[in-house]
């Protein structure tokens, strides 16, 4: 039972993280007064949305992430303990529970991308919302490719993609 609630908090967590943040992101792409932009912003909006639906969404989430985190959510189902089910979706994203060079990335990485958002904030309109579309892209790819391999990984016998836990 505890390591249902902890695979279910696991992958809530997750879903609302990156969910949360499509939304906000969303939001303020939306703000893109699409018929003002210039053919070179047009051309810019559409190279950086490929960009990063293949680099964010496919590279990133689809070949890496996603699986991982689907394979960390089913391993809590029968390998949970109280701070795994407390913190069940830092576990997922691999915050702690990990191999050492996965943390060290994993930190780094949000590290970054907490700096990243920081000097988008600062771009004009329309180009903070061109970057915000591409990234809203990216992140809705993985998603989707998050909920889909948890549910391969919970309802077919050929998911082994590894949790990454040491033993």
């Amino acid at each position: 039972m505890l390591g249902r609630l902890a695979a279910l908090w696991g992958f809530v967590g997750v879903f609302l993280f990156l969910g949360s943040a499509i939304v906000k992101l969303s939001l303020i792409a939306g703000q893109i007064q699409i018929e003002e932009l210039s053919i070179w912003q047009w051309i810019v909006m559409c190279a950086w949305i490929c960009f990063m639906a293949y680099y964010e969404g496919y590279q990133g989430f689809q070949k890496g992430f996603s699986p991982r985190v689907a394979s960390r959510i089913h391993y809590l189902l029968l390998n949970s303990n109280p701070i795994r089910i407390l913190l069940a979706p830092l576990f997922c994203l691999g915050f702690f529970d990990a191999e050492r060079k996965r943390i060290v990335f994993i930190v780094c990485l949000t590290a970054v991308i907490m700096l990243i958002v920081q000097l988008v904030k600062y771009m004009p309109m329309p180009w903070r919302g061109i970057m915000d579309v591409g990234v809203v892209v990216g992140l809705s790819w993985g998603l989707t490719s998050v909920v889909l391999f948890t549910a391969k990984a919970f309802f077919t016998k050929n998911f082994n993609f590894p949790a990454g836990v040491p033993e």
